[in-house]
């Protein structure tokens, strides 16, 4: 699950969650690792242009800082960015931060990475708009060889190092590289460079054909390399709510199990559900009732 509070744009963002704090946050976390969860995420902004602020409104929180105090209350769940906008910054500094995150949180780091959209925040980072596609294929392979080797080199179009080393190491002996977007060029790098792919909605011409493209496109470049393929549930509501809701699949479990499942035939590995709430508290009550209801249906 995407949580709530730490990105607050008017598209996605509750009535409750402007009110909320760091007590809300941990007090989702936490529900999550109870109800089983594999992973929760934490978005990527740094500064919004004033033209944007409206619809996206400026509370983003810092990805790695608010992934890092979650390592601490949290023993199981992993950890993901959805997306970390690696264009934005060098790889030695991405990488450095990733691996200090997998020793903080014990293995538990997945980076989600993505080209980045708001045009005027290039601007201000002093960052080619233009450039960001061939930014963020340079720069995984940048971060992966410095995730990978306590000495790395990487000689690229932009950046260029030689044998210099890093420390801590991650845990994980390759921290998993997760590819957003649902753009054919997205879906493409996702299949040659990627661990995963996260959606940012249904690719053209559907979740089947999306997915029949990225496998395609990984034998063609990668052989037999597996790679998770994810999907977004949209807004969910387990249960009748009392309340005029959002737009959102709600009802009995084995009706939103039913939804669920629909993915899941398709070879999707892993699926990021939210849900419409009023309160942090309605929110964990969800949360719960999904754990105990709605997964057993899904995963059997």
């Amino acid at each position: 699950m995407q949580l709530p509070i730490q990105s607050q744009s008017t598209i996605f963002v509750q009535a409750w969650e402007p009110a909320a704090g760091v007590a809300e946050l941990v007090q989702v976390t936490r529900a999550c690792e109870v109800g089983g969860f594999a992973y929760v995420a934490v978005c990527d902004h740094v500064a919004i242009p004033a033209a944007n602020a409206d619809a996206m409104s400026t509370t983003w929180w810092d990805t790695v800082a608010t992934l890092s105090y979650l390592a601490a209350v949290t023993e199981r769940m992993r950890l993901l960015s959805h997306v970390y906008v690696l264009p934005y910054r060098h790889p030695l500094a991405v990488a450095k931060a990733w691996a200090t995150l997998d020793r903080l949180s014990a293995g538990r780091a997945i980076l989600g990475v993505g080209t980045g959209h708001v045009e005027g925040e290039f601007e201000a980072l002093g960052v080619s708009f233009a450039d960001r596609g061939r930014l963020l294929d340079e720069a995984i392979d940048a971060v992966r060889a410095a995730l990978t080797e306590e000495f790395a080199t990487h000689k690229g179009e932009h950046w260029e190092f030689r044998d210099v080393g890093q420390a801590p190491r991650p845990v994980q002996r390759s921290v998993p590289i997760w590819v957003g977007g649902s753009s054919k060029p997205a879906m493409r790098r996702a299949a040659e460079r990627g661990d995963g792919w996260l959606p940012q909605g249904p690719p053209e011409g559907g979740m089947a054909a999306g997915i029949d493209f990225i496998r395609a496109h990984r034998a063609e470049t990668r052989g037999d390399d597996p790679i998770v393929l994810g999907a977004l549930s949209g807004p969910l509501y387990v249960g009748e709510p009392s309340w005029e809701t959002p737009r959102c699949v709600r009802g009995a479990a084995e009706k939103i199990a039913g939804y669920l499942r629909t993915y899941a035939d398709l070879g999707v590995d892993q699926i990021q559900v939210g849900f419409v709430s009023r309160s942090a508290d309605e929110l964990c009550d969800q949360i719960a009732a999904f754990a105990a209801d709605v997964a057993p249906l899904v995963n059997d």
